[in-house]
């Protein structure tokens, strides 16, 4: 098993080396395989992921099997199904590798443990909790409001390194357009 190094997650800069000695072993690592799940759909969810290196996509499957992208997860990021993880109820949505990931996962428990042991820490979660809902929020009004060509420019703005790493086809559903119409935006932009 891959050991957690002081420099694998930017939470630990704001451990002294003692707490993360003490903290360090939570971690526990995973290589997954593009194509692979950390989690899926109607499971429990009881870790939280820290995307150390990869791609991964959290995505909910309708009634009639239609996919829809809720967020992509890249380096220095964390994921998981917030409501199930911290509810402690089956997920609603998949998380899924892009590409081939390495992930690190904190127990529920020993995330609670962490942020009552070391109290500075919460604020660490909190930051990274703020900036997720404000680009969920950003996300929301953009689907709500601006045109397919719009929201195309503003991930191209947001994401400029994604482009190349995100298929066409996953691309389309989370912009909330067809891949015709993105390859459409794509060659036009090109041009």
């Amino acid at each position: 098993m891959e050991q957690v190094s002081k420099n694998t997650i930017d939470l630990f800069d704001r451990l002294t080396d003692q707490e993360f000695l003490e903290v360090k072993d939570l971690f526990h690592h995973q290589k997954l395989d593009k194509g692979g799940y950390v989690f899926r759909e109607g499971h429990k969810v009881s870790h939280i992921y820290f995307i150390a290196s990869g791609l991964v996509r959290l995505f909910y499957t309708d009634d009639e099997a239609k996919e829809c992208i809720l967020s992509f997860a890249f380096e220095n990021w964390w994921e998981t199904d917030f409501s199930a993880f911290y509810h402690r109820v089956p997920a609603i949505s998949s998380l899924q590798c892009i590409e081939d990931s390495e992930i690190f996962s904190l127990h529920y428990d020993d995330y609670q443990m962490l942020t009552e042991r070391y109290p500075h820490l919460s604020g660490y979660f909190l930051d990274k909790s703020v900036k997720g809902h404000i680009a969920n929020q950003k996300r929301i009004l953009s689907l709500l409001t601006l045109s397919a060509k719009k929201r195309y420019e503003q991930f191209l703005q947001l994401y400029p390194s994604l482009i190349q790493r995100i298929p066409k086809s996953i691309l389309s559903l989370y912009l909330g357009v067809s891949r015709e119409t993105l390859s459409r935006l794509y060659k036009n932009r090109n041009t």
